[in-house]
């Protein structure tokens, strides 16, 4: 009974001595001035420009016809369906094939190799430009994009055969929809 006696008490005395309030507030070991966060901005700013400069003057010597999406894509269509009015919607299953190849044209990924995807809109991961471009395609839609690295791998690349801040095309062809 003493030994438990004994450590009651020394635990009661260590929560007394550790519960006191320091007589002054202490500081952070480091302050950061946000200089590394602005200087990246800056930076991503610079690669943002320079890529839509070259998409843009790849839009202008090719003979498709280009749309801007307000999620800062282009997009043309390769064969359109003028008959449905349905595209796809959040839950909703796809049904797609799709290559990409850089803004050469040098095939990253061949439609053979990545195959048939099936993907619910909006509760999947893939990557953003490709989310949504599918959201703007109707069932038989065969569409060219062409992203910026920020709409496709980003500052990280997809870790394979895709580096970092790289813009990419994808030919992508709606096969099915396949509505919630």
């Amino acid at each position: 009974m003493t030994k438990k006696f004994s450590l009651f008490i020394a635990l009661i005395g260590f929560n007394l001595i550790s519960c006191q309030t320091p007589e002054e507030p202490r500081k952070p070991i480091s302050q950061q001035s946000g200089s590394y966060m602005k200087e990246s901005s800056e930076r991503n700013k610079i690669i943002a420009q320079k890529e839509k400069e070259a998409i843009l003057s790849i839009i202008e010597s090719d003979s498709l016809t280009y749309e801007q999406s307000d999620n800062g894509f282009w997009y043309a269509y390769l064969s359109k369906n003028e008959e449905d009015t349905i595209t796809p919607q959040k839950g909703d299953q796809v049904i797609f094939t799709y290559n990409i190849s850089d803004l050469s044209g040098n095939e990253i990924y061949s439609k053979e190799e990545l195959g048939e995807k099936e993907y619910f809109i909006d509760e999947e991961v893939i990557f953003s430009g490709l989310r949504q471009g599918l959201k703007l395609m109707k069932e038989g839609e065969k569409v060219y994009f062409i992203f910026q690295s920020f709409k496709a791998f980003g500052a990280t690349g997809d870790r394979d055969r895709i580096p970092t801040n790289t813009p990419i095309t994808a030919k992508v062809e709606l096969l099915e929809i396949n509505q919630k």
